[in-house]
């Protein structure tokens, strides 16, 4: 894979490929052995686009899961209106992808305004008085910056300066040194691992002390802490799947046996916390097509709403969302607010 997110597409593909294997070695799916077919859209939403449309027609999926950024997602989904084939959203988090009135949008990562409600809960132990943002460029950036702006106002924080970095940005510096001269003490940031490890070192040498929250879930803080070091200490970041502490998830059993897949698969262990979401989208659409009992989009997408899937996060069923009539179906996520202390991972709070 390619592109700016091509480093998180990767964890999320290779957990995707945990649970095909797993499925397969089980006797696969309705009497056939379950196949990948695995496209690059190089962090590129025309990209995206294009080969949602090359699987479909030339590959003839029954279904599709993507596509990682909610920019990507956005601009395949009218490839699955034209061709009537149910995509797994298994990462992106813009509000717009299942407010649009796309029915064949089925979505197990939280978007923006399910992640706001659950970092509501933590507010009265954070005690923030006033936040400043700083966030990606993209559906995914500015969807946090709105709802987070709303949950926070509504609960009488002080919102400060929304700063902006384009994707492919290496120095911001710029936006650091406004929010140092703030008078906020938390800055939430919004962005993929590999720029998120710079704005930390870049935070750290203009000597930036307040506290620093990443919304999201893929921020993967064992990289955060091999690559950014001491940069990363005290820093707090909301996941969805803490493997630090597989005794605390919904399904203990299935998180021990997933992490010990992809310890012997030989991959990085800081990947388990993007690489989950690839596990759990596989696990939700196998139950969707034996629930089908065939491998066609219209069963696939009507099995969708049937379904009660464990998985690694919790248990997947969905909500309705949307326009009456074309409403897209919604997970309603679970997470985890963890900090980084000393190089290690604990439950914030803990």
């Amino acid at each position: 894979l390619t592109g700016p997110f091509a480093a998180s597409g990767t964890y999320v593909v290779n957990g995707a490929k945990i649970a095909a294997d797993q499925i397969n070695a089980a006797g696969g799916l309705l009497g056939k052995k379950l196949e990948l077919v695995i496209e690059d859209n190089k962090s590129n939403p025309t990209e995206a686009a294009a080969v949602a449309e090359k699987l479909i027609e030339r590959d003839k999926v029954p279904v599709i899961m993507g596509a990682w950024g909610s920019s990507l997602t956005l601009a395949a989904m009218p490839k699955l209106m034209q061709y009537e084939v149910p995509m797994l959203v298994e990462t992106s988090s813009s509000s717009k992808i299942t407010k649009q009135g796309n029915p064949y949008i089925f979505r197990i990562s939280p978007p923006s305004w399910v992640e706001a409600a659950l970092f509501k809960t933590l507010l009265p132990s954070l005690e923030i008085k006033k936040v400043d943002f700083l966030a990606i460029n993209n559906d995914w950036g500015r969807g946090t910056i709105t709802d987070f702006t709303t949950m926070f106002q509504e609960n009488g924080v002080e919102v400060g300066l929304t700063e902006i970095m384009d994707q492919a940005a290496q120095d911001m510096s710029a936006q650091l040194s406004k929010i140092k001269s703030s008078d906020s003490d938390t800055i939430i940031v919004t962005t993929a691992v590999e720029q998120l490890t710079l704005v930390l070192k870049q935070a750290a040498a203009l000597g930036i002390t307040k506290r620093i929250i990443t919304t999201g879930g893929s921020q993967n803080p064992d990289q955060l802490v091999d690559q950014a070091g001491t940069a990363a200490n005290n820093t707090m970041h909301m996941v969805f799947f803490a493997p630090w502490m597989p005794e605390k998830s919904p399904h203990p059993d299935q998180a021990k046996a997933f992490i010990q897949a992809w310890e012997k698969s030989g991959h990085d262990k800081a990947g388990l916390t993007e690489s989950y979401r690839g596990y759990d989208g596989i696990r939700v659409i196998k139950a969707a097509i034996e629930k089908a009992g065939v491998a066609e989009p219209a069963a696939i997408r009507e099995a969708f709403w049937q379904i009660e899937v464990p998985t690694l996060n919790g248990t997947v069923t969905f909500v309705k969302d949307g326009p009456e009539g074309r409403e897209s179906g919604q997970y309603m996520a679970n997470g985890t607010l963890i900090k980084i202390v000393d190089g290690k991972i604990e439950l914030a709070g803990s």
